[in-house]
């Protein structure tokens, strides 16, 4: 086994900025369709799946503002529409996470099945 050892003559000190979490970010997207107004997220990466989550959720009647330091306003409290469109829905696995906060509020929802992967089939119940 090998090991890495660093004989330092200072402690470390400082600061870094780090980026926002696709992986927190778009689960937190679609729980505002749960929420009664709009929600404020801030440091948000800018990613494809970012863009696309937007996008599915505005198609649906969510509305967003991008504020000038990255912040996301987005309120999602009145959807329009309870059907996730396909063209989006195939670009991105997290797209399933729209079916429990639908299902939760409106008592329907319309999804195919994701796609954004290859890693294999993944049950869809643990998103319910």
């Amino acid at each position: 086994m090998y090991k890495l050892v660093i004989h330092g003559g200072a402690p470390l000190k400082g600061s870094i900025k780090t980026s926002g979490s696709k992986n927190a970010t778009l689960p937190i997207f679609f729980a505002s369709i749960l929420a009664d107004g709009p929600l404020k997220l801030s440091n948000t990466p800018q990613l494809s799946d970012v863009s696309t989550t937007l996008r599915l959720l505005m198609d649906m009647g969510s509305n967003f503002v991008l504020e000038e330091d990255g912040s996301i306003f987005i309120d999602s409290s009145k959807l329009t529409i309870l059907t996730a469109e396909y063209s989006l829905v195939k670009t991105m696995r997290a797209s399933i996470l729209t079916l429990g906060p639908m299902l939760a509020k409106y008592k329907k929802a319309k999804i195919s099945l994701p796609g954004g992967c290859a890693i294999g089939t993944r049950p869809v119940n643990l998103h319910l």
